[in-house]
């Protein structure tokens, strides 16, 4: 595949270095559409957040869309009047930056802005201008200005998290996330860019991308830190008549898919980890109920523990179900750890211990399975575990 048809057409991406980051890794990138185009945001829920949040807020969604700056290592967060007046000056740049290059007037409202990083701290905004008018030199409409751009949002990550597909149908995706730390389970727990050829109109932008993220990014966890900061946003070219439900519903497949392979990428990757925890609940009394279940698993400090430490310990994974507000009967309830039924319909099982143990210690994925009735809630959960590394990462993050 020639490299220009690895990210769909249409777009131009940059990263760069600029010194936002002490360790001098890049830290500014830059998604710019050739035209006007749709954009939709999925934003954190967090009453606490960044200046870039209520921005975006207010501009998504649009179909007036011409750019996504975005800088690591400096949250924004909690920065007061300053803190809106650098984001908006980030959007002003772009805009002026764009309109120079492009030869037609851009604006600041035709801009969104991502932030992550340390919360607490004014952005270096002469860093920050140089950046963007570094991106703006080198913007690349291939595969190549994909790969800096996906570097370029990193914190704590262990590297880019990117999907790229196209459907025989002829559209693609291509999409980039980043996220290892401050993860919960309400979106949107992470930073997500997705670009798409496919065209939408806003309201149906906003609809599909709210389903993907339901689906992929509102049911990871590390530890359940809802950051200041989330957010995932989807480009697409306007539609110019409505969309044909079959080919919308292979888009909206499509994309569904390819958020949870990024989603489960965040908690694989989760400060520390070890362990990728796929939780599943099934004969829940309705899907909330499982949620609940799914959720208190995913958070539990004991559940985690235990699987850093390749402990079969299923009692701390059946009382979590318990104590969330779920309502199901004990003695309908059975759970398999790595396919070892350990419990069964409210009573536990002679199983070997040490197999079990081994399972856990000797794969990377440990697979939860609950079954608390014969309900129709059902639901899954991805998550890490907890390890003394994470435990020293966190307690020396800012020195």
């Amino acid at each position: 595949m020639d490299e220009r048809n690895i990210v769909p057409q249409g777009f131009r991406f940059a990263g760069v270095a600029c010194g936002i980051k002490p360790s001098g890794l890049p830290d500014l990138a830059l998604v710019v559409a050739e035209s006007p185009i749709v954009a939709a945001g999925v934003y954190t829920q967090n009453l606490v957040h960044a200046a870039s949040i209520d921005w975006n807020r207010a501009i998504t969604p649009t179909d007036s869309l011409r750019a996504i700056v975005i800088n690591s290592g400096n949250a924004n967060a909690c920065t007061g009047a300053r803190g809106v007046a650098d984001n908006a000056e980030m959007a002003s740049r772009v805009a002026g930056g764009l309109s120079a290059h492009l030869s037609e007037r851009v604006t600041r409202e035709q801009v969104l802005v991502l932030s992550t990083g340390v919360i607490g701290q004014h952005l270096p905004m002469d860093r920050v201008r140089q950046g963007i008018d570094q991106c703006l030199g080198c913007l690349e409409p291939s595969g190549a200005g994909f790969a800096a751009a996906s570097r370029a949002i990193l914190t704590t990550d262990h590297g880019p998290k990117t999907a790229v597909m196209r459907h025989e149908s002829g559209f693609s995706i291509a999409a980039m996330c980043k996220g290892a730390g401050m993860i919960g389970p309400n979106m949107a727990t992470m930073l997500g860019i997705i670009t798409t050829d496919f065209p939408l109109a806003p309201d149906v932008a906003d609809a599909t991308l709210r389903q993907a993220v339901n689906r992929s990014f509102n049911r990871i966890s590390v530890e359940g830190h809802t950051s200041t900061n989330d957010a995932v946003l989807l480009l697409a070219p306007r539609a110019k008549t409505g969309p044909d439900r079959e080919q919308l519903a292979n888009f909206q497949a499509e994309l569904n898919r390819l958020c949870i392979d990024l989603a489960q990428r965040i908690p694989t990757d989760g400060e520390g980890a070890q362990h990728l925890i796929h939780i599943r609940i099934q004969g829940a009394r309705d899907e909330a109920d499982a949620e609940r279940m799914a959720r208190a698993i995913a958070l539990s400090n004991l559940v985690k523990t235990a699987v850093a430490g390749g402990d079969p310990n299923w009692g701390r994974i059946v009382s979590a179900a318990g104590y969330c507000g779920a309502q199901f009967s004990v003695a309908e309830t059975s759970l398999r750890l790595n396919g070892i039924e350990v419990f069964r319909e409210g009573q536990p099982t002679d199983f070997d211990r040490k197999q079990a143990s081994l399972s856990i210690k000797q794969n990377r994925l440990t697979e939860i399975l609950l079954t608390v009735g014969k309900g129709a809630g059902s639901t899954e959960h991805w998550t890490s575990d907890l390890t003394v590394e994470y435990v020293k990462l966190n307690a020396e993050y800012t020195t």
